[in-house]
């Protein structure tokens, strides 16, 4: 077999091989550093991150459902600043791939003082902007379901980060997903991942109340794939900046797909916690897979369809 290329350019930034574990799916990477080599990886994005430590939501925060899961943790992280001083170097002293700092807010402020610190911290490679939060001051929609709002965040992170790529994660609970990620293009955006968890809801029969005590929460797993490919080959094919592609990630055939339709970068989200060993996995069955299509550098399939 012909030696593979699993590399690719991400925003100038050199990754090993595409496959990287989704925020919030893997801790702060030291969690699995017993595990397996984390250099195995081509970037790791850290657990999402606000400006104040948050114990997150009350329990149970976890409903299994039929290829799939749904969460309810509520952002539950030790701050920014635990984030900036303790855990991307931490991580950095073991780790030589892409450091993806996942940032939340509640507010644009919040959002712009977050990537802010993030920027100055030379452990982090990349910051990804989760817009899936609700704006405090506007009534709880997401940032992420509007245009404008998205646009505002974008706008926001942008002028207080000098140092390292941004990219936008997109929430699936939209009519338009092609208009937000144009918004945040524009607002100066270099990339968009997508996509977050869908909206989802389980009803215990017997207890005549839902699962999650939130109500509802997150959904994710193999059963969003088709939906999450989709979105991944809209954007990727209306906008001029890259993207990385998540959702229902769970075999290196997932990655090609991903890859196909417009991906530079193939997150694995809700896999991870089903096993832990799925990143290396689907890194060790890239080559053969490649092989097997006749594909010799993953650079060279990204957008192919």
């Amino acid at each position: 077999m012909v030696t593979k290329d699993l590399s690719v350019s991400l925003c100038g930034l050199q990754l090993a091989n595409p496959v990287v574990p989704a925020s919030g799916t893997f801790g702060f990477g030291l969690e699995l550093a017993d595990s397996f080599d984390l250099n195995l990886l081509g970037g790791i994005s850290l657990k999402g991150t606000t400006r104040e430590a948050r114990f997150g939501n009350p329990t149970p925060r976890i409903a299994e459902c039929t290829a799939g899961m749904i969460n309810s943790v509520g952002l539950q992280n030790p701050g920014i600043e635990v984030l900036v001083t303790e855990k991307a170097p931490a991580l950095r002293k073991i780790y030589r791939g892409a450091i993806i700092a996942n940032i939340s807010g509640f507010s644009v402020e919040e959002y712009a003082y977050n990537c802010g610190r993030a920027d100055a911290c030379p452990d982090i490679d990349l910051i990804e902007v989760n817009v899936s939060c609700p704006n405090v001051h506007a009534g709880g929609m997401a940032f992420g379901t509007d245009p404008a709002s998205a646009a505002s965040v974008t706008k926001a992170v942008r002028e207080v980060v000098r140092h390292k790529p941004v990219f936008i994660k997109l929430s699936p609970n939209v009519t338009d997903i092609v208009s937000i990620a144009k918004a945040c293009e524009d607002a100066g955006a270099d990339g968009i991942t997508l996509i977050n968890t869908l909206l989802g809801m389980r009803i215990d029969i017997k207890k005549r109340k839902p699962v999650i005590a939130n109500k509802m929460g997150g959904f994710s797993g193999p059963a969003v794939f088709p939906l999450a490919l989709r979105m991944v080959y809209q954007v990727a094919h209306a906008c001029g900046i890259p993207v990385m592609g998540c959702g229902g990630v769970r075999r290196a055939e997932d990655v090609i797909e991903m890859m196909m339709a417009g991906a530079t970068a193939v997150q694995v989200g809700a896999e991870n916690l089903r096993n832990p060993m799925a990143c290396p996995e689907i890194v060790a069955a890239l080559p053969a897979l490649m092989d097997s299509l006749g594909i010799n550098s993953l650079q060279e399939i990204i957008g192919t369809v």
